[in-house]
């Protein structure tokens, strides 16, 4: 699951924005709970806490059993989000 390439322009702390795919290989080992929820959100808001030093984008969101996540991913791969 690849995002589309385009220009960026940064994205605002606090702000919705939408999970658009994930680096290759980006959850494979992670335990089977967490990708199904990583997997869950894929297309849908989930809330931009920050960017690293590094670039990348820090994500945050609740899944279905209430338990928070957070992963950190290229600005590529996400969007505004737009009600």
């Amino acid at each position: 699951m690849t995002a589309q390439k385009r220009p960026q322009k940064k994205l605002k702390r606090g702000q919705a924005v939408i999970l658009e795919g994930l680096p290759p290989g980006f959850i494979d080992d992670l335990p089977d709970e967490d990708q199904r929820a990583i997997s869950a959100v894929i297309g849908k808001p989930v809330t931009l806490n920050r960017y690293e030093r590094d670039g990348r984008a820090e994500l945050e969101f609740t899944d279905d059993e209430g338990i928070i996540h957070f992963i950190f991913v290229h600005p590529k791969f996400i969007k505004e989000h737009r009600e």
